[in-house]
């Protein structure tokens, strides 16, 4: 199960897309990859990483900054946001 799947079974990450307008399928976490990769996690069982997290709506790119909280045991995460920043789209 990937970052944003997990983080998406909470409340609050929904709300936090709702506020901007942004649906599920336009999110995209940065760096998952590199995050969730074999080497990383070697000996870890909970991850606290500063991320972003990309979302667009119909106004631009949303970046999302904060820091994300991940417990490979439970298959839990949660985002605990410190920023954003709103990008628009030009023609």
């Amino acid at each position: 199960m990937n970052i944003k799947e997990l983080l998406l079974n909470g409340k609050s990450f929904l709300e936090l897309l709702k506020q901007f307008s942004i649906d599920a399928a336009d999110v995209r976490v940065q760096d998952e990859e590199i995050i969730l990769s074999d080497q990383y996690l070697k000996h870890q069982e909970v991850i606290k990483e500063s991320i972003c997290i990309e979302g667009k709506n119909k106004d631009g790119i949303v970046n999302f900054f904060g820091t994300l909280h991940y417990n490979l045991l439970n298959k839990l995460a949660v985002f605990e946001m410190q920023g954003f920043e709103q990008v628009a789209i030009s023609d």
